[in-house]
């Protein structure tokens, strides 16, 4: 079995990534996962977080949004709603739309909207890091 598989990571704009990995971390629905080359095949549902990419040069980061990923033993195929690097995102605009988000939910009460907002904006700022 091969140490690395193939990464491949699509937004509506553009291809964000294609590259060869040794270990992906992302968060889902279900929570975090993480895949090793050889892993069984399966979907999973993605949810706002930061994604982690080892590569033989080291480790990269990115804010991951909605969409889903594929997982194949030798492959993975993420379609994402919102990809970003870390030097991509504005971290101060990042901090507004937190600030916006937890004020939003402590004024009008809990909603699938500003939820979804908020771990947009947190994903963001851990991305940034």
């Amino acid at each position: 079995m091969s140490e690395f598989f193939t990464l491949k990571i699509i937004t509506p704009e553009r291809l964000f990534y294609e590259g060869q990995a040794s270990f992906v971390e992302f968060r889902t629905e279900e929570g975090d996962v993480g895949v090793l080359p050889g892993h069984e095949a399966m979907t999973y549902l993605l949810s706002p977080g930061v994604l982690k990419i080892h590569e033989e040069g080291g480790m990269r980061k990115a804010a991951l949004h909605t969409g889903f990923a594929e997982i194949m033993p030798d492959e993975i195929r993420i379609l994402a709603q919102i990809a970003e690097w870390p030097e991509e995102i504005d971290k101060n605009r990042a901090e507004e739309a937190r600030i916006r988000a937890e004020r939003a939910i402590r004024e009008d009460g809990s909603n699938f909207r500003e939820e979804l907002a908020l771990r947009k904006a947190i994903a963001r700022i851990e991305a940034a890091k």
